[in-house]
């Protein structure tokens, strides 16, 4: 049906010999293969950090909450432009979610002025996100989360790979999450990661992770424990040996992957930016060396006027799958009556962006093919 889909695997024969290997081996909890794609990860990141393989991203997001004592009373600052789980999240530990706005028409992010402004003698944490995979002003975020001593929670999903001023996007607040969803740069289908740098912290989310138990099914099997202790109540948010596996075959492509997109977004820039009818966020980034984007999604702004739905309409007849990331909260039946906050950049860039497709095998003529089809559909 599609000519260019919104997005495909990338995905070879390294990922189906790994998920036969765990197979073959007789052991598919969490085990062994989680370690390792664990212990890579952290090594990647750099910077100290030790990383608890999750089976979600949402999952890292809510014991990163636990773990930082985050409940009742307490108020939670949170990017207004970012999928449901990052506000899901702060109602299901009795929170209070508050968002903040976008920094510009050219920088989604969420902006530090208005964070700083919002902030309350009940604010516990901020979540970022990393919209797109291109990083927050994290210096200036960082300086105000100390200044106020609130917690620093990186929604790191879009990022894997991003750096900000040389460090790695996730390794740079109190806890950074990750999602592995299908669709992101890391994909093992469901999965994701939580990491942080303080012991206290990473301990209490592997307890958080499997029930607050002292010794994991592994270490009976393998002997290193007979019986077990629970230290705090907990959850079952483990991963699987299976996705472990992928995560590590998908992670020794992440370099590799990002690079491709880099040159994707650059070309898709090269057609679209004298296009009328549309802007283009986060440029400032792409030339910028304090930046180095994972390149996750291609958003683009529709000028106002222009009926969205139709173009989605003109790019499916033309072959082209397209999306939106996102929908505001308040659009949502759940949140329509929450007291929010006011987020107006945020609520028009949600009634207005539009996701071009972007994938590390995608081809520069298929580039070609999706901007020829949204400029048919401006017209």
């Amino acid at each position: 049906m599609w000519k260019v889909q919104l997005f495909k695997l990338n995905y070879d024969k390294q990922e189906s010999q790994a998920v036969k290997d765990v197979v073959d081996s007789g052991w598919i909890t969490m085990g062994e293969k989680t370690k390792e794609f664990e212990s890579n990860f952290a090594s990647y990141l750099g910077g100290g950090v030790e990383a608890v393989a999750v089976s979600n991203g949402t999952a890292a997001l809510h014991m990163a909450l636990l773990a930082l004592d985050v409940g009742v009373g307490d108020e939670v600052i949170v990017a207004s432009l970012t999928f449901v789980a990052d506000i899901n999240v702060v109602k299901l530990v009795g929170a209070t979610p508050i968002l903040a706005d976008c920094t510009s028409y050219e920088d989604w992010n969420i902006s530090p002025a208005d964070i700083e402004s919002k902030i309350t003698k009940k604010t516990k944490a901020v979540i970022v996100v990393h919209y797109a995979g291109y990083s927050c002003d994290m210096d200036a975020i960082s300086n105000i989360c100390k200044k106020y001593k609130i917690a620093l929670i990186e929604d790191a999903s879009h990022a894997p790979g991003a750096k900000y001023n040389g460090k790695y996007i996730g390794s740079i607040g109190d806890i950074g999450c990750f999602s592995f969803f299908t669709n992101k740069n890391l994909s093992v289908g469901e999965g994701g990661m939580v990491v942080a740098k303080d012991p206290k912290i990473v301990q209490s989310l592997r307890y958080f992770r499997s029930h607050g138990m002292t010794a994991l099914t592994l270490d009976r099997h393998k002997g290193r424990a007979v019986t077990y202790d629970v230290e705090q109540p907990g959850l079952n948010y483990r991963i699987d040996e299976m996705r472990s596996a992928l995560g590590v075959i998908q992670l020794s492509k992440l370099e590799k992957a990002n690079k491709q997109r880099e040159l994707l977004v650059k070309e898709y820039v090269r057609q679209l930016k004298d296009v009328n009818k549309i802007n283009l966020p986060f440029l400032f980034q792409l030339e910028n060396d304090k930046y180095l984007p994972s390149y996750h999604i291609l958003p683009i702004l529709l000028d106002v006027g222009i009926d969205r739905l139709s173009v989605i309409a003109s790019l499916k007849d033309d072959g082209i799958q397209s999306s939106i990331h996102y929908p505001s909260f308040q659009e949502f039946t759940a949140y329509k009556d929450a007291n929010l906050g006011k987020t107006p950049i945020a609520n028009d860039i949600s009634k207005r962006e539009l996701t071009l497709p972007l994938y590390p095998t995608m081809t520069f003529e298929e580039v070609t093919l999706v901007c020829d089809a949204l400029k048919r559909a401006l017209v």
